[in-house]
């Protein structure tokens, strides 16, 4: 590698994040958060990495979509047999990373996780390009194939079958993962970051702190 990693680097100094900044409710702040980075004009604003943890505990990690913020927990969609599927329904937990370098902002989360309502995937799933809802039935998500013909044989199968309805696939919908901690971070100079934290005590009430950097 030509290029010295360990060179780079940047000093964040665009704002600062202090306790009396952020509302009591840190779902609402977030919310404030993301309509901030949506405007910014942030390159997929919605991205988030999800990490999951299998029964024998192996962790693993990827960027998914949010698609929503219902009664107080964060939701995306995916294939229930993939692997972060199996593994979000075995632990039913999981951690979730936004980060939007636009701002110099990061939120770390984690929480609990439940599928949504069959109702509630299926309204989703309604809404979503027709290919997209093809996609959900030609791909057995996180299977070995040999080639990607055959995905592309599995797409035009299903094409041809759901011409004009596709149904939502019975293994495809949400997930919500309902938070225990959420944590707002702030770039700031010479590594002295500002970071507010929320715990949710057994009530469901919140409490926030500062960390140090």
């Amino acid at each position: 590698m030509k290029s010295k990693i360990a060179d780079i680097r940047e000093d964040y100094s665009k704002k600062s994040l202090s306790e009396s900044d952020v509302l009591e409710n840190p779902i609402r702040q977030f919310e404030i958060w993301l309509e901030e980075a949506i405007n910014a004009d942030a390159l997929e604003p919605t991205a988030v990495n999800v990490a999951t943890v299998s029964k024998e505990g192996s962790i693993s990690s990827r960027t998914v979509l949010l698609k929503g913020v219902e009664e107080e927990a964060f939701v995306f969609y995916t294939n229930y047999n993939s692997r972060k599927g199996k593994a979000l329904q075995e632990t039913q937990k999981a951690a979730l990373n936004f980060f939007w370098p636009e701002l110099e902002r990061q939120v770390c989360i984690e929480g609990t996780v439940e599928k949504v309502s069959e109702e509630t995937s299926d309204t989703y799933f309604e809404s979503r390009p027709y290919k997209s809802k093809v996609g959900a039935w030609a791909s057995e998500q996180s299977t070995e194939i040999l080639s990607k013909s055959i995905i592309v044989a599995r797409f035009a199968k299903y094409a041809a079958k759901y011409i004009t309805h596709v149904p939502r696939p019975p293994h495809w919908g949400g997930f919500a993962i309902s938070p225990t901690r959420i944590e707002f971070w702030q770039g700031r100079p010479s590594r002295l970051h500002d970071r507010i934290q929320y715990l949710r005590d057994e009530d469901g009430n919140w409490g926030k702190s500062r960390l140090a950097p």
